[in-house]
């Protein structure tokens, strides 16, 4: 009866642990995609959504981004209760849902380029993507149709999206906060602290020394 040599007892024990580890891995990252594939899959979970309420000033008209209902437009002023907007932000990208506060419809955009409100926010049509412009501006692309913006005309009606570019003003906007509300980072705003800037301060807190 030969005996099998010590070594090579080692070396296919060692092939064993191997092999175990790579079986290891290679579910681990199996799992993992899995898990990536389940939380991406469905982008309603409410769980990845950030909420941000917002204005969306037109470079064109002037006025404000208002949702009516199923009309939507720019005419909206400055604090007005349909140009308050609820805008819900995946967290994997920067696609967003826009909703009008006060009606609670969405804008969205129909196969047609046209811009109209729904109220089921759901649908792929009523998703766009922010590009963010060297003008410190924002135009909204829709998810769906490429190349196709949220836009208005001077009189503030929505531009049908195959007839817009980028480049255009009708597809313009800024965020603003409502009237009377400042954005709470800017409370947190460091600032210089001078004699002059000192000297300043005293005289706003004590104007009738002066």
């Amino acid at each position: 009866m030969s005996v099998v040599p010590s070594r090579f007892i080692y070396l296919c024990l060692h092939f064993l642990v191997l092999y175990f580890q790579l079986q290891e891995s290679h579910q681990s990252s199996a799992d993992f995609r899995i898990y990536i594939e389940n939380h991406t899959r469905n982008p309603d979970d409410l769980s990845r959504k950030q909420i941000r309420i917002y204005q969306l000033y037109s470079h064109t008209t002037g006025k404000h981004v208002q949702i009516l209902g199923k009309k939507v437009n720019a005419n909206g002023d400055d604090g007005g209760k349909y140009a308050l907007l609820v805008v819900e932000t995946e967290t994997f990208g920067s696609h967003i849902r826009i909703k009008g506060k006060e009606s609670e419809y969405y804008i969205c955009m129909n196969k047609n380029g046209k811009i109209v409100g729904k109220l089921n926010g759901r649908n792929q049509e009523c998703v766009f993507v922010e590009e963010f412009l060297e003008n410190n501006y924002t135009a909204l692309v829709s998810a769906k149709y490429k190349g196709w913006y949220l836009g208005f005309n001077r009189k503030g009606r929505p531009k049908k999206g195959s007839r817009t570019t980028q480049t255009q003003q009708e597809v313009h906007f800024m965020k603003r906060h409502p009237k009377g509300k400042v954005d709470p980072l800017e409370e947190f705003r460091f600032t210089t602290v001078t004699k002059r800037t000192r000297r300043a301060r005293r005289l706003k807190q004590n104007p009738e020394t002066n």
